[in-house]
């Protein structure tokens, strides 16, 4: 079982007193974000879990556990979003200084292989325009080199929420406004250049639009074929039927939840209401075999409603 960790929220950066403690436990629990009443117990055991896959814009707060993953046995790497957006669209992302000496420590810490480079998702506007994006991806890939050899790109997809909070945003005395010209395809081959100047594939991720799929090849964030690599472990190459179309990752098991990021990043699909980080707090115990909501074990160790353990 490969263990994402998480699509929905950043762990690493705001759980991981939650995640340490239900490694230790052996187990979590997490709701189906379409039907919270039905709960799934999963365990987290060493023995069960293949890879735990990390999505994070900020690992320092992570750093210091990872001996004790070491130490357990765990084989994990990382999908790092370093982006470089004004704080109108990325209020509470950390600084981007701070970010490339993260991401450094981490590639030192565990190697290049395992830890992946995001730009993503790439956001088009009056103030984040195509030679914006093209300058910044190459200050970062220069900043990066050496320490991975992977960068993920997308073009940022338009949910109704998204679309409602660029609305608001418009709105707003000098606000950001978005442009309706996608990424070109020479933007895209100047994106797929510039990574190999620098020692990394570029890839994408979960897209469909031409510009990009006729320049670089589509990626997988969980990938059976790194695993292998890197770990020298098979795993599932089935792709995973509950993420999009283009999305070629392969099964796992999120054990996030929505809703529970602090960073408001006015573009997050995975967040409905970007208010402030410390109301989602309110609703975590570090100590809860869920992320957020509780979800309390019956005496034999599952949670109420439980489908069997995977």
């Amino acid at each position: 079982m490969i263990i994402s960790a998480s699509r929905r929220t950043d762990i690493p950066a705001f759980y991981a007193d939650w995640l340490m403690n239900r490694i230790r436990a052996g187990f979590c629990t997490v709701a189906n974000p379409a039907r919270p009443k039905q709960v799934t117990r999963v365990s987290l055991r060493p023995e069960d879990v293949d890879v735990l896959v990390f999505w994070t814009r900020n690992a320092k707060p992570f750093l210091g556990r990872l001996a004790e993953l070491d130490e357990r046995g765990f084989h994990y790497y990382f999908q790092y979003t370093i982006l470089a957006n004004p704080r109108i669209l990325d209020p509470k992302s950390p600084p981007l200084h701070a970010a490339v000496r993260t991401f450094k420590s981490l590639a030192d810490r565990i190697g290049p292989d395992r830890v992946i480079w995001r730009y993503d998702p790439i956001l088009i506007t009056d103030r984040t325009p195509e030679a914006y994006h093209l300058e910044k991806i190459a200050a970062l890939a220069w900043s990066l080199r050496g320490y991975t050899k992977r960068l993920v790109v997308s073009i940022c997809d338009m949910y109704r929420h998204v679309e409602a909070r660029f609305r608001r945003l418009e709105e707003q005395r000098a606000a950001v406004r978005l442009l309706k010209d996608p990424l070109t395809t020479d933007s895209v081959r100047s994106i797929a250049q510039i990574a190999a100047a620098n020692a990394m594939e570029a890839s994408s991720c979960a897209e469909d639009k031409e510009a990009v799929r006729n320049v670089i090849r589509p990626g997988k964030c969980v990938d059976d074929h790194l695993i292998e690599k890197v770990f020298g472990i098979r795993v599932t190459h089935q792709k995973d039927p509950s993420q999009r179309p283009a999305c070629g990752c392969v099964v796992s098991k999120d054990i996030g939840a929505y809703d529970t990021c602090a960073y408001g990043c006015v573009y997050c699909y995975a967040t409905r209401d970007v208010g402030d980080g410390a109301a989602i707090r309110l609703k975590h115990d570090p100590a809860a075999p869920s992320l957020i909501g509780g979800l309390e074990t019956r005496p034999d160790g599952a949670a109420p409603g439980t489908r069997p353990p995977h």
